[in-house]
């Protein structure tokens, strides 16, 4: 299952890449294929292999503030593998051009 979500604390400074980056060191050594977007990221992985990292991200930002909001979507599709990059591919393949990412 391929799962975006954006976790983020509330309140504090305007900017967010320096309190992020704890998130990003979970994500990073958690193993699991990954791309990072200007407004989410994307994890491919198992239930039982993403979720918990989620809920490790979610928790890591916590610690430092009162609140923090998670979002995820969640594509699960039986039987699919690879769809991190599939997915863009087959686009990318339909329109017959290359994708920025």
């Amino acid at each position: 299952m391929v799962v975006e979500f954006s976790a983020f604390p509330l309140g504090g400074a305007v900017s967010m890449s320096g309190r992020l980056t704890r998130v990003m060191r979970l994500i990073k050594a958690g193993g699991l294929p990954y791309t990072v977007g200007a407004m989410g990221t994307s994890i491919e992985g198992s239930w039982d292999e993403v979720m918990p990292l989620i809920r490790r991200c979610h928790e890591a930002l916590l610690v430092n503030g009162e609140r923090v909001m998670t979002h995820i979507v969640i594509d699960d599709r039986k039987g699919a593998r690879g769809r991190l990059r599939g997915k863009v591919a087959s686009l990318e393949r339909k329109l017959k051009s290359q994708l920025h990412s």
